[in-house]
């Protein structure tokens, strides 16, 4: 049994390694003074992250891609509040099947997404724009918003709802007043992990971007170009960094939702 749990030690070291360390070689290589991206280190550097508030082209994808991940984490949210709420509270025909057709983009590869949307957007005759990128990044949010919402609805004690029509509040000022202040956390779990995802999705970016570009697809176009590799390595670390505290984040308040409605129980 102790030997199993030492080849199982192993086994996970040996994945995080696998799994991180192409990650860890981003800030490595954008402090480094050289442009060419080898070892060994030349020297240390903040030029390479200095040179990215000069780049207008960057600022305005940055523009894009906050505008897309704000726009498509709010919109997945409130679907996600509004599906979750009627999967966990409400029984009808279809339920299942349903759940299973707006959970199947966490199974299908994002190219097929991607490609699917695009088809369906030039059949109807639209344009190609942020809006069409929101529309795909809502898409690809929705299920994780219904899987974190699902969590916090199911946690909540149905006896409060019922206290409350009992003392003569509607369904609306219920579910304003006693529901969502519960579920809160989870909501802010939601947007964060949204947010997230939308910030670094690339591929239906990349189909559905039309002419304005988002930071994934900036950051594709400059490997292009050799002599801008330590700029783009310096972008990808704070992009990395950011990921790594909104997803502390999220996982803060989706800790904090289980236990809030933990102790109202």
């Amino acid at each position: 049994m102790a030997r199993s749990s030492k080849y199982l030690k192993i086994f996970a070291f040996t994945y995080l390694i696998f799994l991180y360390a192409p990650a860890l070689l981003l800030p490595i290589f954008s402090f480094n003074s050289s442009q060419i991206i080898a070892f060994p280190l030349t020297g240390f550097t903040f030029h390479w992250f200095e040179t990215l508030l000069h780049q207008s082209t960057l600022h305005e994808a940055l523009r894009n891609s906050l505008i897309v991940a704000v726009s498509s984490s709010v919109l997945a949210t409130i679907l996600g509040i509004l599906a979750s709420r009627s999967a966990t509270r409400y029984d009808f025909t279809g339920k299942q099947i349903s759940l299973t057709f707006i959970l199947a983009p966490l199974v299908l590869p994002e190219i097929i997404v991607g490609v699917a949307l695009l088809i369906v957007l030039i059949q109807l005759g639209l344009s190609l724009n942020l809006w069409s990128v929101v529309l795909g990044h809502t898409l690809l949010i929705m299920p994780f918003s219904i899987l974190i919402m699902n969590s916090a609805f199911n946690n909540l004690d149905i006896s409060l709802e019922e206290a409350s029509m009992d003392l003569g509040e509607n369904q609306f000022g219920t579910f304003y007043r006693i529901i969502l202040p519960l579920v809160f956390p989870g909501i802010m779990a939601s947007l964060l992990i949204g947010f997230t995802l939308s910030l670094d999705e690339f591929i239906i970016a990349f189909f559905l971007t039309g002419t304005d570009t988002t930071l994934p697809v900036y950051i594709w176009a400059q490997f292009r170009f050799p002599k801008k590799l330590p700029t783009t390595m310096a972008l990808g670390t704070l992009l990395l960094v950011t990921s790594f505290i909104l997803l502390s984040l999220s996982e803060y308040f989706r800790r904090r939702s289980v236990n809030s409605q933990s102790s109202v129980l």
